[in-house]
């Protein structure tokens, strides 16, 4: 790497930390007090900090997204930290609903990569057990 790349990764971090000092103060100044009450009552309990993060996560479908609003209002004194993890927690389990929803729907394609976000490709097919053993026995014989 040359040195421009290094001052494109400086920068591109500089960036972002100042978007996100942006996005804190703005939160800050926009909410008042109304919003801290409402996220409050939402997050009163770890499971329900949980089911709100995966809600917003299933909606927006972006577990990232949900994790960079929940940085800033963080950062802004809106959220405690105690708050912001479970939602986050809830965040990347909503990331997955995606799969799920793919897999309910009954969505079928000749596509690999829609065929493989689906849970049903994660389970083994009994027949590929009784294929790789019997090829197994075959290599031990010879």
């Amino acid at each position: 790497m040359d040195i421009l790349n290094y001052i494109g990764l400086l920068g591109g971090l500089a960036l972002f930390l100042y978007g996100m000092d942006l996005m804190s103060d703005a939160l800050a100044s926009v909410s008042g007090s109304k919003l801290k009450q409402i996220l409050e009552s939402l997050t009163s309990s770890n499971l329900k900090g949980i089911l709100l993060g995966a809600g917003i996560t299933a909606i927006i479908q972006s577990s990232s997204g949900t994790t960079v609003i929940v940085v800033g209002l963080v950062n802004s004194g809106i959220m405690t930290l105690n708050q912001a993890a479970s939602v986050i927690m809830g965040a990347n389990i909503g990331t997955t609903m995606t799969a799920w929803i793919l897999s309910l729907a009954s969505i079928s394609s000749d596509n690999l990569l829609i065929e493989l976000l689906k849970p049903t490709s994660f389970f083994a097919n009994p027949s590929s057990y009784r294929c790789y053993f019997d090829n197994e026995e075959k290599v031990s014989e010879e």
